[in-house]
C-alpha cells in the first residue's frame, strides 16, 4: 500500500490559513489524478485543490473546518485499483430485515364528559377576562373538569389582532471566510479612512449612440460585447492621469503615487462580492477592455479566479445600476483610496439650451480618503469622468470612432 498525503498548497503571499468549502468527493471515493477534489476559501477568493494523484481517497477535514496551509487534509491510496463503475465503494445486499412485530394496540383514553364547570370561570379569571373583554367561551380550561383558571385568563389573547401560529423559524450558518474577510475589510474601511462622497450625473447620451452604432460590428469583430464598463474604465483612467492624487494611497506616514492604473472591477460572484483587476488599464483599447473584464468576470463567477488576479489595483470601479440602484455611497476597498460608483440609467427631463429634453442620465458617486484627497482633487476627477463620457469622441476616441474601436 503506497499512502500519499495531500497537502494544502499555499494560495498566495501572506496566506496562512483556509477554509474547506465543500468537499466535492466523498471518503472512499476513486479519484483521477488532476481531479477537483475540493473547494478551499481563502480570505481573497475561493479555489479548487486538485488531486495530486489516482487512488482511493480518505478525507482528514470537515467542511467548514479551517485548515493550516501545509496541513495534510486528505490521504491517497495510490496502490489501489480503480474499481468497476469508478467508485470504490460496492453495492452490498441488504440484509434480510427482521419482521417487524404487529404495534400492540394501546388503550385508548375516552374524553372527559363535559360537566357544569367546564368553560366556566374562577372569580378571579372571569375578573381578567372582563379587563380584556374576552368572551370566556373562546377559552379553553385547563383547571379540573375544563374550568378556567386566573392562569389561563392571564394567557388568554384576542382572536383579533397580531396573528399568531405562522412560521418562526430562522437559520444560521457560518459565513465563509471570504465574506467574513469582506466583512473586516469593510469595517477597517469605514474606522481607518477618513472616507467622504461626492455625486455628480451623466447624460449619456452620445456614449448610447456610439453604441448603437457600433455595437454589432464591434462583437462581429471582436467576440466581446460594447458595453458601458470601457466607456467609464476610460474615462476613469483619463481622470486618474489629471489628478493623480486619486490614484494613490497612504502607507504609514507615507503617500504612495502611481504611475499606472490597475483598476479593480467589483464583480458579485457565488461567494459574494469579488474585485480582480485589470492591470495598466490606461494602455489597454476599448477592446482590450472589454475582454478583460469579460475573462475577469467570468472566471470569478466561476470560482476559478486566482489570489494574484485579485490584489494590487489601485482604483475600483463598481456598477450598482445592474440591481437598479438609483443612487448609493461606495465604500472605500482598502488600501486604495478611491472607489466609482455607477448606477441605473433612467430618462429623465433636462434643461439644454433653455429647453426641457428627456435624456438618459445616471448618478455618480465617487468616495474618496479625504487625509489625502482634497475637495478640488475629487470634485475635478469626477468632472473630468463626467466631460469624457459626455463627450467620448473627442475626449476618449480622438475624434476617430472606428480607430478606437478597430474597426
Amino acid at each position: 500500500m503506497s499512502i500519499l498525503e495531500m497537502k494544502v498548497p499555499s494560495p498566495g503571499e501572506s496566506i496562512t490559513e483556509v477554509e474547506i468549502a465543500t468537499w466535492l468527493v466523498k471518503d472512499g471515493d476513486y479519484v483521477e489524478k488532476d481531479q477537483a477534489i475540493a473547494e478551499v476559501d481563502s480570505d481573497k477568493a475561493t479555489l479548487e485543490l486538485p488531486a495530486e494523484a489516482s487512488g482511493i481517497i480518505t478525507l482528514k477535514a470537515e467542511e467548514g473546518d479551517a485548515v493550516a496551509v501545509g496541513q495534510v487534509v486528505c490521504l491517497i491510496d495510490t496502490g489501489a485499483a480503480k474499481p468497476a463503475g469508478g467508485t470504490s465503494t460496492e453495492a452490498k445486499p441488504a440484509a434480510e430485515a427482521p419482521k417487524a412485530e404487529a404495534p400492540k394496540a394501546e388503550p385508548v383514553q375516552a374524553p372527559a364528559a363535559a360537566t357544569y364547570a367546564t368553560g366556566s370561570a374562577s372569580p378571579a379569571a372571569k375578573k381578567i377576562l372582563d379587563e380584556k373583554n374576552i368572551d370566556p367561551a373562546s377559552v379553553a380550561g385547563t383547571g379540573k373538569d375544563g374550568r378556567i383558571t386566573k392562569e389561563d385568563a392571564l394567557n388568554a389573547k384576542h382572536s383579533m389582532g397580531t396573528p399568531t401560529g405562522g412560521p418562526r423559524g430562522e437559520e444560521r450558518k457560518k459565513m465563509s471566510m471570504l465574506r467574513r474577510k469582506v466583512a473586516e475589510r469593510l469595517v477597517e474601511a469605514k474606522n481607518t479612512t477618513a472616507m467622504l462622497t461626492t455625486f455628480n450625473e451623466v447624460n449619456l447620451t452620445n456614449v448610447n449612440k456610439l453604441r448603437s452604432e457600433y455595437k454589432d460590428a464591434f462583437k462581429a469583430k471582436h467576440g466581446v460585447g460594447l458595453g458601458f464598463m470601457s466607456f467609464f474604465t476610460k474615462a476613469v483612467t483619463r481622470a486618474l492621469e489629471l489628478y493623480p492624487d486619486v490614484n494613490s494611497m497612504i502607507d504609514g506616514q507615507e503617500q504612495i503615487k502611481y504611475d499606472f492604473c490597475d483598476i479593480s472591477i467589483a464583480v458579485s460572484g457565488p461567494k459574494g462580492l469579488m474585485v480582480p483587476v485589470v492591470r495598466n488599464a490606461e494602455l489597454l483599447s476599448f477592446r482590450g477592455v472589454e475582454a478583460e473584464i469579460k475573462r475577469l468576470a467570468t472566471r470569478a463567477r466561476d470560482g476559478q479566479i486566482t489570489v494574484d488576479e485579485m490584489t494590487g489595483g489601485t482604483f475600483t470601479i463598481t456598477n450598482g445600476g445592474v440591481f437598479g440602484s438609483m443612487l448609493s455611497t461606495p465604500i472605500i476597498n482598502p488600501p486604495q483610496s478611491g472607489i466609482l460608483g455607477m448606477h441605473n440609467i433612467i430618462e429623465r427631463p433636462i434643461a439644454v439650451d433653455g429647453k426641457v429634453e428627456i435624456h438618459p442620465m445616471m448618478y455618480v458617486a465617487l468616495s474618496y480618503d479625504h487625509r489625502i484627497i482634497d475637495g478640488r482633487e475629487s470634485v475635478g476627477f469626477l468632472v473630468a469622468v463626467k466631460e469624457a463620457l459626455e463627450n467620448p469622441t473627442e475626449l476618449l476616441m480622438d475624434n476617430n470612432p472606428k480607430k478606437a474601436l478597430e474597426l
